[in-house]
């Protein structure tokens, strides 16, 4: 019995990484779920904004929570809005990967 003495303690320290990169894994893929949305809402934000006549790019960035305003990206051709929001991650580079697009189509233009 004395040669098991304290190995649970010694298993449950040696998981303790891998339950840190796990969690740290599915806050990543959280955000990037959140950017994902995000980016759809602030692309129909800025289509409506075209139909109203305002700003589109502006109406986009004013859809978003500050830290997402932040790191987008809006394109706007005519009728058509492109928003790309980078989640934040722990690694620069993953959340470059992890980039989400989303395009809103305000109609045709009026004649």
């Amino acid at each position: 019995m004395r040669a098991q003495r304290g190995q649970s303690t010694v298993e449950v320290v040696a998981l303790l990484p891998v339950l840190a990169v796990a969690g740290l894994a599915l806050l990543q893929l959280l955000a990037a779920g959140a950017a994902a949305e995000y980016a759809g809402h602030a692309a129909e934000a800025g289509a409506v904004a075209i139909v109203q006549g305002r700003d589109p790019a502006a109406a986009a960035r004013d859809s978003l929570p500050a830290w997402s305003a932040r790191r987008m990206q809006v394109k706007v051709r005519g009728s058509h809005v492109e928003v790309r929001v980078q989640p934040a991650a722990v690694i620069a580079r993953l959340g470059a990967l992890l980039t989400a697009t989303a395009r809103a189509d305000a109609g045709p233009p009026p004649s």
